[in-house]
């Protein structure tokens, strides 16, 4: 079990270099538009072997919403990774994890630990040694986008949670709509693109696709559902959170890019940074509910 959410952090993590790759040859929401169709097919199909649980009025609502501001999480970040480098797009990404309780805290009224400020003031400071290059130098484009997706990550990840905690909503069918919208969002956005690029696909291409949509976005869903049912959401969260790490491994490695001295020093506070506000979150949810934690992944 341990090996298979590991697995889902290892996706999770190379999905920056298959869209950073993607995004040199069509646009941005192509990519994401293909992504969608195929996740929400595979999706579909499981639901009419295993489900077939209709939605309701207000669940239908739920995941149309949240569908939407999914589709502008991943709208940002793809974006911003088409103008930076995979690397830094994982790790930045990756301050959703000080981001979400902060606005957890805001939404609904619950005292944070002192330690979740501490960890996002260390994240920060990585962030901004991450973005200097050589030396320092303003942030890219890419670098803000992919910043404003983490912000809207953490605001869609609250969302999650005020609008379906204790409402019994399917996960799946949740999911299910939310991918639904978003491809119907991409296509919308350029139809065009996207029926040149399923005729002018090469085999590589579609491979990228298909990766993106089956194994970062069904297999990490299915695999991360049963395996909180199996043991605590607390260490599901920090095995996924190894996420950033993969990012940097498979970006330097496979992906071949470089990071300067001040960037693997920012490299280095971001992962200590999320891994401490990950720590305190889960430590101070678990001493004042005794309810079973609530773990959220993306598609």
């Amino acid at each position: 079990m341990d090996l298979l959410l590991l697995m889902v952090a290892v996706v999770w993590g190379s999905s920056y270099l298959a869209a950073k790759t993607l995004t040199e040859t069509v646009g941005v929401t192509v990519i994401l538009s293909l992504r969608f169709l195929i996740t929400t097919l595979a999706l579909a199909l499981i639901w009419l072997v295993g489900n077939r649980r209709r939605p309701g009025r207000r669940e239908t609502l739920v995941g149309v919403v949240l569908g939407l501001t999914q589709a502008a999480v991943l709208l940002l970040e793809t974006q911003g990774i088409s103008g930076t480098s995979a690397t830094n797009a994982g790790l930045i990404i990756s301050l959703v994890i000080v981001f979400t309780p902060v606005t957890e805290s805001i939404a609904f009224h619950v005292p944070l630990p002192r330690m979740v400020f501490v960890a996002g003031v260390v994240a920060v400071v990585g962030v901004c040694l991450l973005v200097s290059g050589d030396g320092f130098a303003a942030p890219t484009l890419g670098d803000l986008l992919v910043l404003a997706a983490a912000v809207v990550r953490s605001i869609h990840v609250t969302a999650v949670s005020g609008l379906t905690r204790g409402r019994g909503h399917s996960a799946l069918n949740l999911t299910l709509m939310q991918s639904a919208v978003c491809a119907v969002v991409y296509s919308a956005a350029d139809h065009q693109g996207v029926l040149h690029a399923v005729h002018s696909f090469d085999a590589g291409e579609w491979m990228g696709v298909l990766y993106l949509g089956l194994a970062c976005s069904v297999f990490a869903f299915l695999v991360q559902t049963w395996a909180i049912q199996q043991t605590s959401a607390s260490r599901a969260s920090l095995l996924m959170g190894t996420e950033p790490v993969w990012a940097v491994l498979i970006g330097i490695t496979i992906g071949r890019e470089a990071l300067p001295l001040p960037g693997i020093a920012g490299a280095a506070l971001i992962i200590t940074g999320t891994y401490l506000g990950l720590r305190s979150e889960t430590r101070h949810r678990a001493a004042t509910s005794p309810a079973k934690l609530d773990a959220v992944g993306t598609p």
